[in-house]
């Protein structure tokens, strides 16, 4: 059997286990919906913030089936000897993490597309202007997280410690990066430190494709600093990787 054959049944394998386990369907799939109706029902009916709520969430999104994600499974796995076994079957490491990320890249996908159905919908916002520009930041916004993910996953040293490292990195950046409000409303010391991060410059570009019809040549900034911590993500992801 070729490995993409194998890639494809371990993507499957994957989708059903994802699907089996109720609190990662919870915080890695339906939480950011949740925030995303209950927020614009209470406080963003209006244009101008479903504006700022539709591509923060999307944002939110990418970072939790994929930064949040991957850190905690990656973690759980590597506790529980299942790196270490699978590293001692024929199966290929490349299907086997082809099929972890493709889970984790489709999740990504499917919140993405029910954040716009869901804002359009039930609360009237328009379609993205952009989808081009919406798919490049999308995908570069999953590389980025997803590779910071697992490099996290690194530095936990059990799955017990893993809700308290990702959520120290997680909550804070959701919080200065615009995903509820516009981080131009920022104090001037936290939206500096949110300009340094890749969040805030993924909602940008999203925000760009979504409300301004923004291309990514009118985000390069953004391309670049998002683009640098990929880089840097894959990097020490692969450098640092351990299977025990």
């Amino acid at each position: 059997m070729s490995t993409a054959a194998l890639l494809w049944r371990q993507f499957r394998f994957e989708r059903r286990l994802f699907w089996r386990n109720p609190s990662a369907a919870f915080f890695n799939f339906l939480l950011p919906l949740l925030f995303l109706v209950l927020i614009a029902s209470a406080y963003g009916s209006g244009n101008e913030q479903l504006e700022v709520l539709v591509p923060g969430i999307a944002g939110m999104a990418i970072m939790a089936t994929t930064f949040t994600a991957l850190a905690f499974n990656i973690t759980f796995l590597r506790e529980g000897g299942v790196l270490k076994r699978v590293r001692g079957t024929p199966l290929p490491p490349g299907a086997y993490f082809g099929g972890l990320l493709l889970n984790s890249v489709v999740n990504a996908v499917l919140q993405i597309l029910l954040v716009i159905l869901i804002g359009h919908f039930l609360y009237d916002a328009a379609w993205p202007r952009d989808w081009a520009s919406l798919a490049v930041f999308g995908a570069l916004g999953v590389v980025c997280f997803g590779a910071l993910g697992i490099a996290l996953s690194h530095a936990i040293p059990n799955f017990d410690s893993a809700p308290a490292y990702t959520n120290a990195v997680f909550l804070p950046l959701i919080f200065i990066s615009g995903v509820f409000y516009s981080a131009d409303d920022l104090p001037t010391v936290l939206l500096t430190i949110a300009e340094v991060l890749p969040l805030k410059h993924v909602i940008d570009g999203l925000a760009g494709a979504i409300v301004d019809g923004a291309g990514v040549t009118d985000h390069l900034t953004a391309l670049a600093v998002v683009g640098a911590w990929a880089a840097a993500g894959v990097f020490l992801a692969v450098r640092y990787f351990r299977w025990e």
